[in-house]
């Protein structure tokens, strides 16, 4: 074992994985301004004049991409809990016998659920994903694997695409329209979910790309969000999901008078900090808390006659609302949270989608999250070092996603972490998060109903706050506050096998995930 820039221990080597690199900084490999990693170059590819592309079904569009065993298969998630074609697609390759398949899903949901039986019968036997959640997340926990999985951030996954780490044989691409070429988009259609920001880097480098839509639309279809250059199959379905789903859980703005609250006094700092200037960049993450802040700050805006600059990542049509009234210059939008954004990505040209490489790859000339200002985020956990855990939950099960949230908080000039001070009589405050996601030299201030903590890596920003009259505490303190109203937490008994690894966005190992044992 090796340990870590903070201190984690990290296996040097795992089976079916290989020599693993432990986190050393969160800029640490960046500041030599190049990468020592080789890049993977996409594959060449041809197609006659006028062959045709289009497939009766999704079962014959699988199998003229000649599927094989230990194949890796890619797929989107932008339709959240209403996707349903991860778990028919890989139906089909199950019933075709195909074995030792890498799912490599940009993240999992409670709507995935049902391929864990495939993760017990061999068909799948390796996951890279952001994030994972429902039952899923449990048998993971439990140790179903033999093989660790792997949790990358939204920037990470376009990284380790572009180094070859994940080598996708067959992208699997849900669009809500589409031509017979496979140009297509997710901002029209029947099932319109929005920007297809997370498939770009997969349509690209995959040896086989398939679109898979439910409104086949006379050529061209655009916006050209995937383009026909890079598609080799082209299939119609009666549905692509419910795009109602979208809009579930973590992307709702929160209606809890407690998470309003704090969403209220996250506002507050961010006015005071010293970055709520002429011309800010704004990111808000999943979480009812953290999205709620928006509303906050978009009546601090008014007030101020101030404008921003760009609003960034998942975008909800609070973010659309406050585009058009001119609170902020351009949206760039690399996953939307509700459906209703469809139709603004359509229609407005200062709606504009982009890629997850261009949104938060670390290995470019330079992605949005590096000009963002301000980013607000959500936490399951936070420690005394103000590390971060949006993986696991209280009882060490994996539950949660990474997502933008290392990105963001490694890009933005400020990071403000925003959550409760305990959820159901459990801490959120803890000496020491069970697992570390997001690495505290990242996050500058943490926002609870009982008090808000600044990074001592900060004094600036602490100035700046108290000037303001706002209630700070030492992170210390309020941990021990929190712990003499809930008591200290049920400690979770944990085997050795480790079940997943956190890779930072840089593919350094930030933290391990080990099995649970139930008691």
């Amino acid at each position: 074992m090796n340990k870590n820039s903070i201190g984690r221990e990290i296996p040097k080597k795992i089976e079916g994985i290989g020599e693993l690199e432990p986190y050393s900084g969160a800029w640490t490999k960046l500041k030599k301004g190049w990468m020592d990693e080789l890049t993977s170059p996409p594959p060449n590819k041809a197609k006659m004049p006028h062959a045709v592309k289009l497939c009766e079904t999704l079962e014959e569009a699988i199998k003229k991409s000649n599927p094989k065993d230990g194949m890796t298969v890619s797929f989107h998630h932008h339709m959240r809990n209403g996707e349903n074609i991860l778990v028919r697609s890989i139906d089909i390759l199950a019933q075709m016998g195909i074995k030792d398949i890498t799912l490599a899903s940009s993240s999992l949901n409670e709507s995935h659920n049902s391929i864990i039986k495939y993760l017990e019968d061999g068909t799948i036997t390796r996951i890279w994903t952001s994030g994972i959640r429902g039952k899923l997340g449990q048998a993971i926990s439990s140790g179903i694997m033999d093989t660790p999985i792997t949790i990358h951030s939204h920037g990470g996954r376009v990284r380790a695409i572009h180094t070859g780490k994940i080598s996708i044989d067959l992208a699997i691409i849900a669009a809500s329209a589409a031509d017979e070429e496979g140009n297509a988009t997710g901002s029209i259609g029947k099932s319109a979910f929005g920007s297809l920001g997370y498939a770009h880097i997969d349509s690209q480098y995959a040896k086989q790309v398939m679109v898979v839509t439910d409104d086949l639309v006379d050529y061209p279809c655009y916006p050209l969000s995937i383009k026909q250059i890079y598609v080799d199959f082209v299939v119609k379905v009666d549905s692509i999901g419910d795009s109602s789903k979208i809009a579930s859980g973590t992307t709702r703005i929160t209606k809890s008078p407690m998470d309003l609250r704090i969403a209220k006094l996250g506002a507050d700092v961010i006015e005071h900090s010293g970055f709520f200037n002429e011309g800010f960049s704004f990111q808000v993450g999943a979480g009812g808390a953290s999205l709620a802040v928006a509303k906050f700050i978009r009546e601090k805006m008014k007030r101020k006659n101030l404008k921003g600059s760009f609003l960034l990542g998942g975008v909800t049509s609070y973010g659309v609302d406050m585009l058009n009234e001119g609170l902020f210059k351009t949206i760039f939008d690399v996953q939307s949270f509700d459906a209703a954004v469809s139709t603004s990505l359509y229609n407005n040209k200062n709606h504009i989608e982009i890629s997850a490489g261009y949104y938060a790859s670390p290995f470019n000339c330079g992605c949005v999250t590096n000009k963002l200002d301000i980013v607000v985020l959500g936490a399951l956990e936070i420690d005394l070092d103000f590390n971060v855990n949006v993986i696991t939950g209280a009882n060490g099960e994996v539950r949660g996603a990474s997502g933008g949230h290392s990105d963001t908080a490694s890009g933005a000039q400020l990071t403000v972490v925003v959550c409760p001070s305990f959820r159901g009589r459990i801490s959120t405050i803890n000496k020491r998060v069970q697992t570390v996601v997001t690495p505290g030299e990242t996050v500058d201030v943490l926002v609870t109903e009982r008090g808000i903590c600044v990074n001592p890596m900060k004094p600036e920003l602490e100035e700046n706050l108290k000037k303001a009259g706002l209630n700070i505490k030492k992170i210390e303190d309020l941990q021990q506050e929190v712990e003499k109203i809930v008591g200290k937490a049920k400690e979770v008994k944990y085997s050795d096998k480790i079940v997943g690894l956190v890779e930072y966005r840089d593919g350094t190992i930030v933290d391990v995930i080990r099995q649970v044992i139930e008691d």
